[in-house]
């Protein structure tokens, strides 16, 4: 009896030191260094979402989402968080990248200036010095905008820089708009000068674009199935949650790296960010349910103004699948 009782408890002890089952180590690399679009997947990894979901994740900073769609079409990065149609364009010439999912389906693309220049609308931007970066995806869509809004390239200047000119153009005022993202240019904006600022959204133009998303590496998609479905999941609950608490979400970036930004500005950000998620056809969806006339439209738009190749609208479908999201309440 001695004997098996022993043989018991060094089972039961084998089970108690064992160790669990190992997270999955997963790398996701952003379109860019942290601002507060990015507060969902710091906010997912500080509330254990991706843990539950048997992820240890690891968050790396981009620098532009063409580099980041390299990065994992090269599988130096297992997941990528990028503007969809900068993937679109590298896909169409080879690169074995799809997007997993697409959280932003309403554009951030905008033209802003301070607050109190008081320009509201097209018509506003007659006379005035727009600062764009030459071959960005802004400027390659900015003809569109012109012609929607009836505006022509003589009704106003233009000045050519990287993207710290043309933050700095407008900062220093040698430009009175420029060609950014509503939640994010207009955030460095704010954290240099103090000063608010107005965004003419291309959006509210009738220019329905989809913008950033997840990508991975084909390959790996089909090697690591079950583990794309786990990693997504975990990103819809942790936007979901970041959604209901926008200021704890932004101090998650700063937790996780104290020179990420201001709290206030990151706040502001995410908050900017939250009502790109959906369109009217998604309303009411959880996140990254992108709508296949979204993404027609924006393969077509990327054609005619984008510099994608045409032959993107034989099967805009392979640029995209929501086949490993998870289903709707679950």
């Amino acid at each position: 009896m001695k004997r098996l009782i022993g043989a018991v408890s060094a089972v039961l002890m084998a089970f108690a030191i064992a160790p669990a089952q190992a997270a999955d180590k997963v790398v996701l690399m952003l379109n860019w260094y942290v601002y507060g679009e990015h507060a969902p997947f710091y906010y997912g990894k500080a509330k254990g979402i991706y843990a539950a979901e048997g992820i240890d994740l690891e968050i790396q900073e981009g620098r532009g989402s063409a580099a980041t769609t390299q990065a994992v079409a090269a599988k130096t990065a297992d997941f990528g968080y990028v503007d969809v149609p900068t993937m679109m364009r590298a896909a169409i010439k080879g690169a074995p990248v799809v997007a997993t999912g697409v959280l932003l389906q309403t554009s951030p693309m905008s033209a802003m200036g301070f607050a109190d220049k008081n320009i509201r609308k097209p018509e506003d931007i007659k006379g005035k010095t727009v600062a764009i970066t030459p071959a960005d995806s802004m400027t390659q869509i900015w003809p569109l905008f012109l012609k929607k809004t009836g505006l022509k390239e003589s009704d106003f200047k233009t000045v050519a820089g990287d993207g710290q000119t043309k933050l700095n153009a407008v900062i220093n005022g040698q430009a009175d708009l420029l060609l950014g993202y509503v939640m994010d240019q207009s955030m460095k904006i704010k954290d240099a000068t103090g000063k608010d600022v107005y965004p003419i959204k291309f959006a509210d133009y009738g220019i329905n674009m989809v913008s950033s998303g997840i990508i991975a590496n084909t390959d790996y998609v089909k090697a690591n199935a079950d583990l794309v479905r786990r990693f997504m999941s975990a990103t819809t609950k942790a936007v979901e949650a970041a959604e209901k608490e926008p200021k704890a979400a932004a101090q998650s970036i700063l937790d996780a790296n104290p020179k990420g930004g201001k709290i206030d500005t990151l706040t502001q950000g995410f908050e900017l960010t939250i009502p790109l998620y959906r369109t009217a056809e998604t309303k009411g969806k959880r996140p990254f349910q992108v709508a296949d006339q979204n993404m027609t439209d924006s393969v077509n738009l990327m054609v005619e103004y984008g510099g994608l190749d045409a032959k993107a609208k034989e099967n805009p479908k392979a640029f995209y699948t929501n086949d490993y999201l998870p289903k709707s309440g679950s």
